[in-house]
């Protein structure tokens, strides 16, 4: 569990920080900089979490797959930030965005949600 929950971890950080970059460049930001916080390291390790699903979806389809884990992401994600918005220590906040849920959720992030599910799915298959 603990290297599944580290590997989920730091799989999570490198796509925030890919994401991020990626961003910069959309807003003509020459540096690509890339940015994380240190509370994302265990809300992306707790896709380790995931593993018993993973294991009764093995064999469906992917889209029943990733929908799913789509769904938990949503979840956890709601849950995180709302808890460390109760501390002033959220570090997004989606307010401005379309289709988002209390500024926590983005609905519109969902196929990135989806390739990251099935990403933590081949993750954890590993173990």
């Amino acid at each position: 569990m603990k290297h599944n929950f580290l590997s989920c971890g730091t799989a999570g950080w490198c796509m925030e920080i890919l994401f991020t970059g990626l961003h910069s460049y959309k807003e003509k930001n020459p540096t690509l900089m890339g940015s994380t916080s240190i509370w994302m390291f265990p809300i992306y390790g707790m896709a380790s979490f995931l593993s018993p699903v993973c294991k009764v979806l093995k064999g469906k389809s992917p889209v029943l797959r990733g929908g799913v884990y789509t769904c938990c992401i949503f979840i956890g994600e709601y849950i995180t930030g709302s808890v460390l918005r109760r501390i002033d220590a959220c570090p997004w906040d989606y307010s401005k965005a379309p289709m988002n849920i209390n500024g926590l959720v983005r609905l519109d992030y969902a196929p990135l949600w989806f390739g990251a599910g099935l990403l933590f799915e081949k993750i954890l298959s590993r173990s």
